[in-house]
């Protein structure tokens, strides 16, 4: 449930902000870009200048929601520019990232360094709320660019009429509405339509998004792809679970870059018999998991019981702190368990 019940305070908060950063999760997807970004554009329209600041790199598809004039910071390739806009802020704003773990060493910048007021805004279960002076929480909603797109409707500046909204804007939330749903595969709640819908009537090029995101990948991708489908791909407990290990030598070899994996772990859902699938991605000092499912089987459970993480229902992540040779045997026991238990 959001914990405001209403935006006045939210916005009232903001308004008196002078030195405002936007930050979101490490390894960003596309809402996490799509609602800093949307953000960053509509503090622009209230007259209010805003840093976007993330801990690692995002991929190249999410490229045409940074901003030329004023692009987003990577905190890996500019610590010391990066710490130093945090120093000077009065305000930063959390968006799609349920707390202080989500942004790696980040971290200590903002909530152990930084005297700054901390709002966060996000859609993920479980939020860490006694890190922030303001927490909009909302789990029934696709995404925190759904999420965000209401609460500036409600502000005073747009009062409900979207077409008070910059272009730039609202671009930027449907891309996170788009790329957080698989393009409307999942996580859909009636207000997600109806919120996208007043985006397409404000001027958002659908088709053209997708392609920009979708559409916009490398050959060397597509071969990966069908490589770890033929050959990785793990079918388990009686093909009702599939996983799909990719380590560094196979990064390597089809010259992966951030980004490349998006969606692999859906792709085993496709598989009738299949409910839940699991993408294990070889890192430094820790192995990445990403869980989808269909229906009511519960990966956030098992990210939090088994994998470091978490995240919602059909859709969660985490880390395994152990090798990648380790990894095979850890899941296949770890699955074993979980459904004996459940």
């Amino acid at each position: 449930m959001r914990t405001l019940k209403n935006s006045e305070q939210l916005w009232s908060t903001i308004g008196s902000g002078k030195s405002i950063v936007l930050v979101g999760h490490a390894n960003p997807d596309g809402d996490a870009i799509g609602s800093v970004s949307a953000m960053y554009h509509f503090l622009k329209q209230l007259g209010k200048q805003a840093c976007m600041i993330v801990p690692n790199s995002f991929p190249d598809f999410l490229s045409c929601l940074d901003p030329d004039t004023d692009p987003i910071l990577i905190y890996r390739d500019d610590t010391a520019v990066c710490k130093q806009k945090i120093s000077d802020s009065d305000l930063v704003i959390c968006l799609d990232m349920s707390g202080p773990s989500r942004i790696d060493d980040l971290a200590d910048d903002i909530f152990t360094n930084s005297s700054a007021r901390k709002i966060l805004i996000d859609h993920h279960l479980n939020p860490v709320v006694e890190a922030f002076d303001i927490v909009v929480s909302d789990t029934e909603v696709s995404s925190t660019c759904e999420l965000l797109l209401s609460l500036i409707l409600e502000s005073s500046a747009i009062s409900g009429d979207i077409t008070g909204l910059s272009l730039e804007c609202a671009n930027s939330i449907a891309a996170g509405i788009l790329t957080d749903t698989n393009n409307f595969a999942n996580s859909i709640f009636p207000a997600t339509l109806e919120r996208f819908s007043q985006l397409l009537k404000r001027g958002v090029d659908r088709d053209r998004l997708y392609n920009e995101i979708f559409c916009s990948y490398s050959a060397t991708r597509m071969e990966l792809m069908g490589y770890l489908l033929s050959e990785k791909m793990t079918l388990i407990h009686d093909g009702t679970v599939a996983f799909i290990i990719l380590d560094k030598s196979e990064k390597e070899k089809y010259s992966f870059r951030t980004g490349d994996s998006e969606g692999f772990v859906n792709l085993p859902l496709k598989i009738r018999k299949v409910c839940m699938s699991a993408l294990l991605t070889e890192d430094d000092g820790f192995v990445k998991v990403s869980l989808r499912s269909k229906g009511d089987l519960d990966v956030n459970r098992f990210a939090r019981e088994y994998c470091n993480g978490g995240g919602h229902r059909n859709a969660s992540g985490g880390r395994l702190y152990i090798s990648i040779d380790e990894t095979p045997d850890y899941f296949t026991n770890s699955i074993e368990e979980y459904f004996k238990k459940a």
